[in-house]
């Protein structure tokens, strides 16, 4: 085989497993990894559709060759890697002046006469990272001394703002468990209008992935609203980011299944449940919830995020023959692929198509896994103008790897090997890999 036959599928490979890590939850993620050889692993730290948890478990367990490439990956947003924007930018900030003398009557004396204690740096972040983190990023410029557990332990006792706590992410380097803590709240404290900036801000910086943001962040009901967080402006999920988010979420909640009680009895704990969502979870399967801690009605946004995230009964199918036609042309791709996203386009606005149907129907499944084949290319990865279709058409794909491939990294790597050349659907290849049938439809 020559080396340019070599290269392409090496590149190819990459592109899939891309795709797949997408729905594998971190351990099975890190097992996929570990088996690329390095031309693979490096077209992969390249790609531009490798996902957040996937960057973040790349450079906390991968090599210096994995940052080399990563940092120079054009498409990996918000990232504080060498060569992209980070906390370099932010110690470039100089404090404005008119903000010393203020610092000196808040403080009784003169930042200059030494480093700030932990004590006195928390209590100026809380009087100055109410809701963006511009005025805690100023305060950050000054020296000071910071103990972590101590910094823990005062965000216990009264949590710090959310633009703060944002700011720490930012530029202070702090142990994991330390910014774990962080993003714990009690359950009394009211969501202000910035409170998801702080765990948006986690994500993106590569301190924790999804996967491990759902098994911190409490209490629960916050963890519920970050898996469908509204695209109002500001700091808010990426269009991958979203859907990663809510990978990591229906996951948790997979225990309930869709059993109606559970999922009712989810919605009437969660407002005053203190822990993270797996132990909300777990306490609601096994009937040890108790009483609720408060007498309030879940808010319309906990509601309406808890009823897009619960199970959805299959809608009547409508559109007649128009249906049938769209659905049948998924399997014939057109002369081009310009031609083939206008017409997938169109049947998505008249309705007759959902980016569910195309990840069932659509063939070859790499196709069918990757939005430019469908929906056409965009000038930025991380948005769409048919969000709604790529949400529903990777909520579809995670159910079925999770229902075909469950957590075993054997199956999970089958499939990424074979989607570079399997010709049928994606419930084909999931068929092929785990019961061995060979389904492929290529002449």
């Amino acid at each position: 085989m020559s080396t340019a036959v070599e290269d392409r599928d090496s590149r190819r490979l990459a592109r899939c497993v891309a795709h797949v890590l997408r729905h594998a939850s971190d351990h099975i993620a890190l097992a996929l990894l570990h088996r690329l050889d390095r031309p693979t692993r490096k077209y992969l730290c390249r790609d531009e559709w490798l996902p957040a948890s996937a960057v973040t478990l790349l450079l906390r367990h991968g090599g210096e060759a994995d940052r080399h490439y990563i940092a120079r990956n054009p498409h990996v947003v918000g990232r504080p890697l060498p060569g992209l924007p980070g906390p370099a930018r932010y110690a470039r900030r100089r404090t404005p002046a008119g903000l010393l003398p203020l610092l000196r009557a808040e403080l009784g004396r003169d930042p200059a006469d030494g480093p700030l204690t932990t004590g006195e740096l928390t209590g100026l972040l809380r009087r100055h990272g109410i809701r963006r983190p511009r005025a805690a990023l100023d305060v950050l410029r000054l020296p000071y001394e910071l103990d972590p557990e101590q910094l823990a332990a005062e965000h216990a006792r009264r949590p710090l703002p959310a633009g703060s706590t944002e700011a720490l992410l930012l530029v202070a380097d702090l142990p994991g468990r330390t910014v774990r803590a962080l993003l714990t709240a009690p359950v009394a404290v009211e969501d202000g209008p910035s409170w998801h900036r702080p765990a948006v801000r986690a994500v993106r910086m590569g301190r924790l992935t999804h996967e491990e943001l759902v098994a911190r962040v409490a209490p629960a009901r916050r963890t519920l609203l970050l898996g469908h967080l509204p695209a109002y402006p500001g700091l808010r999920w990426t269009l991958p980011e979203q859907a990663g988010m809510r990978a990591a979420v229906t996951r948790a909640l997979a225990p309930l299944a869709d059993d109606p009680r559970l999922w009712s009895e989810l919605l009437r704990h969660a407002p005053g449940f203190p822990g993270p969502l797996p132990e909300l979870v777990a306490a609601v399967t096994a009937g040890t919830a108790g009483s609720p801690a408060g007498s309030d009605a879940p808010h319309d946004d906990l509601v309406r995020a808890v009823r897009r995230l619960a199970p959805a009964a299959a809608e009547p199918a409508t559109g007649g023959v128009e249906r049938e036609l769209a659905l049948a042309s998924l399997a014939v791709p057109m002369e081009t692929v310009e031609e083939d996203v206008r017409w997938v386009r169109d049947c998505l606005d008249r309705g007759l198509l959902t980016g569910a149907d195309v990840i069932r129907h659509k063939l070859p499944a790499c196709w069918a896994l990757d939005e430019e084949h469908w929906l056409g290319a965009v000038d930025h990865p991380d948005r769409h103008d048919r969000p709604g279709a790529v949400l529903a058409a990777r909520a579809e794909a995670d159910r079925l790897f999770a229902l075909a491939l469950g957590e075993d990294p054997d199956a999970w790597w089958r499939v990424a090997r074979t989607l570079p050349d399997f010709a049928g659907t994606l419930p084909h290849l999931l068929l092929r890999v785990t019961d061995g049938d060979s389904v492929s439809t290529r002449p």
